[in-house]
């Protein structure tokens, strides 16, 4: 199998440093309080919407690496569909959909099943998390940055 190689456009991280160093910041804020295999999966299935290549490898990484299952992270691009995740994780699932698909706009119905299943400052968190994650994809896709580019 002979793979293409993807030339990345920039280095984002060396031409705009001080805002890298503020994503990061904002990324770390937008976590806290939150379980960490939720923020994967939420990161993944935002990454997947927005074909990002190496945000959906870095963020399969992380989750594996916090005990998530191999069976759960394949499924996450049809959650909707699987029998694998719990009433939350489905909750932010589709809070992280529609927010990352702003136009098609946040019902709130979704809004009302995120409510349910996370107190206000989880769910403020949470929609940090996807908006962080959106702004890393967009970086990211931008930039051409693939797995294995620096």
């Amino acid at each position: 199998m002979t793979t293409v190689q993807i030339p990345q456009r920039m280095n984002f991280a060396t031409a705009a440093p001080k805002v890298f160093r503020a994503v990061l910041a904002l990324d770390a804020a937008a976590r806290q309080g939150l379980d960490p295999v939720l923020v994967e999966l939420v990161q993944i299935r935002v990454s997947q919407i927005n074909r990002c290549a190496y945000c959906i490898d870095y963020h399969a990484g992380d989750a594996r690496k916090a005990g998530e299952s191999e069976e759960r992270i394949l499924q996450l691009s049809a959650w909707e569909e699987s029998s694998l995740y719990t009433a939350e994780e489905r909750a932010a699932l589709a809070l992280a959909e529609s927010v990352t698909l702003l136009p098609q706009g946040v019902s709130d119905a979704v809004y009302a099943e995120a409510a349910q299943h996370f107190d206000e400052q989880q769910l403020a968190q949470l929609i940090a998390l996807v908006f962080t994650a959106n702004a890393w994809n967009r970086m990211n896709v931008t930039t051409r940055k693939t797995p294995g580019t620096a």
